[in-house]
């Protein structure tokens, strides 16, 4: 999908995509929602000395760099499984400016980050190893067990395959007891889906220009 560079209200970046009218991330703030939403909400939940995480829809690799940098400051080890059938090219992709705003020293990670190989277990820093899966989600066969899942999809306006029943049911079934699920949307219908999946599921406060978003629980 075609995608144009746009500055949100927190000087970060994110994608815009015309072909279907849709943002990235917020336009509020690229950082400030990623980081409410799957790192304090979400990651910073799970008390595990080693963590395995699965994000849908790697994007921008926003996700994934704020989560490596929490893994170097909590020095937890953090296994990574991104799925993403459309990947950001890598040019525009470098163009991105989370190393500069977020971790300058940092820079060559975040373009490792979009330049590795995708299918393959990469192990970025000592604390935070990556594997990004180029998949349809609807159609993969997971193979991990997961504790913390970042559900970053496009909206269900315009990818309702990937909100259904029986995605949420995949998911909560390679949950290990305990695992947090946190996603932007907070609509009835998609609480609802979640908890018919089997989530214990609560609003929580969202973001800067979001009321409020939801996070699952597998007891």
């Amino acid at each position: 999908m075609n995608s144009e560079i746009l500055l949100t209200s927190d000087g970060s970046h994110s994608l815009y995509v015309p072909e279907i009218d849709e943002c990235y991330h917020s336009t509020h703030g690229a950082v400030q929602e990623s980081r409410h939403i799957f790192i304090d909400a979400g990651l910073k939940q799970c008390h595990k000395p080693e963590i395995c995480v699965l994000e849908i829809g790697f994007g921008t690799g926003l996700n994934a760099f704020l989560t490596l940098l929490e893994a170097e400051r909590s020095e937890k080890k953090i296994n990574y499984i991104s799925l993403e059938l459309f990947p950001v090219e890598i040019n525009k992709a470098l163009q991105l400016n989370y190393p500069d705003i977020l971790a300058p020293d940092k820079r060559q990670v975040f373009k490792k980050m979009h330049t590795c190989a995708w299918n393959e277990e990469i192990q970025l820093t000592p604390f935070f190893g990556l594997n990004k899966i180029k998949t349809d989600f609807t159609e993969y066969v997971f193979k991990n067990n997961f504790d913390v899942v970042f559900f970053d999809a496009f909206s269900p306006e315009k990818q309702p395959e990937m909100w259904s029943d029986m995605q949420f049911e995949k998911i909560y079934a390679h949950c290990n007891e305990g695992a947090i699920l946190t996603t932007y949307c907070a609509k009835g219908i998609v609480r609802r889906t979640m908890q018919s999946a089997g989530f214990e599921v609560e609003r929580i406060p969202g973001p800067p220009g979001k009321r409020e978003i939801l996070r699952g629980v597998r007891r």
